[in-house]
């Protein structure tokens, strides 16, 4: 009964993976190369991995869904909102196909971070069924945020390149997002910080792609050149698609809950912008002055 039971699990995961009898994951040689791990000419990435994965990630991402939120409410609290006339001129910031394309990436994002989340703390959910079901959830959710995130870096790529005059006097005043002042802040049709978040998520976005595909079907034939030639070995490329999959994942959700807090809460009524396509006259004139000029100078407002 057991052998029976052995060897139709063994059918089952060979079919399931798409293994083949040369595989080093599932193959014939799995053992070989298990007893090669960590031995001369690897990587030695099985002290890093162990020791980055076990003792920083899930405190360092702790940290993060913890200190970031209490900053927002420090600031809320003692700067608050900045609001802006609702009266007069809007102008057109979004295209439809913009804001459809941002739609489907914010889609994406919110079934992505907060399953991701739960997937690295899944033993304080008690793993089981729904940690499984946020695991899938993830996985489909990824291509539709990669079919977001190749429009959003073609149509806003020449807007979102930096400009160093504005983009440094934007750091320096922090966006003037300390102040209750409401003065013209230096700044395109996109300030710095929408710019290293723009950056962060499309080319950081694209590195967690790839790195998914590598941990999802896990014994790729198509980089086994690659691996080769670099002497890396499978389990090695598997604890740096990990290690670099959450590192960069925790930098953007890092973002991300900024990128949230200023579009509902530091910016009175911001998100809107994203649903009409529309900014009002003062809120362009005084967070993106520089854009505002522009306009000006072609005679559109």
């Amino acid at each position: 009964m057991k052998t029976r039971y052995l060897s139709l699990m063994l059918l089952l995961s060979t079919f399931l993976f798409g293994a083949k009898a040369d595989s080093s994951i599932w193959g014939t040689n799995l053992l070989t190369h298990i007893l090669e791990y960590d031995k001369e000419g690897s990587l030695h990435m099985g002290h890093w991995f162990t020791v980055i994965q076990s003792t920083y990630v899930k405190p360092v991402l702790l940290f993060v869904l913890t200190v970031i939120p209490l900053a927002f409410i420090v600031h809320y609290a003692l700067v608050g909102p900045k609001r802006f006339s609702h009266k007069g001129k809007s102008i057109m910031m979004f295209p439809l196909f913009k804001r459809i394309n941002h739609g489907v990436a914010a889609i994406s994002f919110m079934i992505i971070i907060p399953t991701g989340i739960i997937m690295i703390f899944g033993s304080t959910f008690g793993g089981g069924t729904f940690v499984r079901l946020c695991k899938d959830a993830h996985a489909i959710a990824a291509p539709l945020f990669f079919l977001s995130v190749i429009p959003m870096l073609i149509t806003w790529f020449s807007r979102m390149l930096f400009n160093l005059k504005d983009d440094i006097r934007w750091l320096k005043i922090a966006g003037g997002y300390l102040s209750k002042e409401k003065k013209p802040v230096p700044a395109g049709m996109f300030n710095m910080g929408q710019k290293i978040y723009f950056w962060i998520v499309t080319l950081g976005g694209l590195v967690m792609i790839a790195t998914s595909v590598v941990l999802y079907f896990v014994d790729l034939e198509i980089i086994a050149p690659v691996l080769e030639y670099y002497s890396i070995s499978q389990i090695d490329m598997l604890r740096i698609s990990a290690l670099t999959h959450n590192i960069i994942g925790i930098v953007i959700i890092s973002m991300f809950m900024v990128h949230i807090y200023m579009s509902v809460f530091a910016i009175e009524g911001a998100y809107k912008s994203m649903i009409n396509g529309k900014m009002h006259e003062e809120e362009v004139k005084i967070l993106h002055s520089s854009y505002y000029k522009e306009l000006q100078e072609k005679g559109e407002i």
